[in-house]
């Protein structure tokens, strides 16, 4: 195995399972976050040897996951999201309990593709409001405005708000 080979494959093990972790809070199914992992992972090797800077390979790496996500969705790979008339259950547990996960990451799903790229990019992966346009080539207002109504979709999504009562 060439030098080459043996620095992508350590940076491959270290860093994999994050990647992964970020593609499934994009996308919302594994198998899906499986193949946009693999995919980036397939386009990091191809450029690795014109790649300077290795101090800057996870920036580099997770800004080429969210373009395969936009990609790939733009070209129609993940499902649509279907319209439904029955508002969705939504569980209530205790505070920061397994069940919290879950309706987090089930609402998270539910948010229009752009905007969870922004939430998943500011909140998980904790990159500022610069490096997230960066990632997702647009502009920095464009990022604010995604994230605000990201959360406002989110908030509403965990916490729907009660229905007003009709005056008669």
């Amino acid at each position: 195995m060439s030098d080459r080979d043996t620095a992508f494959a350590e940076y491959f093990a270290a860093r994999s399972d994050a990647m992964r972790g970020t593609a499934y809070l994009l996308c919302g199914d594994w198998h899906r976050a499986e193949d946009l992992v693999q995919t980036t992972f397939t386009k990091l090797y191809l450029a690795w040897k014109r790649i300077d800077r290795h101090d800057a390979l996870d920036a580099y790496t997770r800004q080429t996951l969210v373009r395969t996500f936009v990609s790939e969705l733009r070209r129609g790979w993940f499902r649509k999201e279907r319209v439904s008339a029955a508002a969705p259950e939504v569980a209530e547990a205790g505070p920061g309990s397994a069940e919290d996960r879950l309706v987090l990451l089930s609402a998270l799903a539910r948010v229009a593709p752009r905007q969870r790229a922004v939430l998943v990019l500011r909140y998980w992966e904790d990159l500022s409001i610069e490096e997230t346009a960066k990632a997702l080539n647009c502009s920095e207002g464009t990022v604010k405005s995604q994230a605000a109504r990201g959360l406002r979709t989110l908030r509403g999504l965990i916490a729907p708000q009660p229905q007003e009562e009709k005056v008669r």
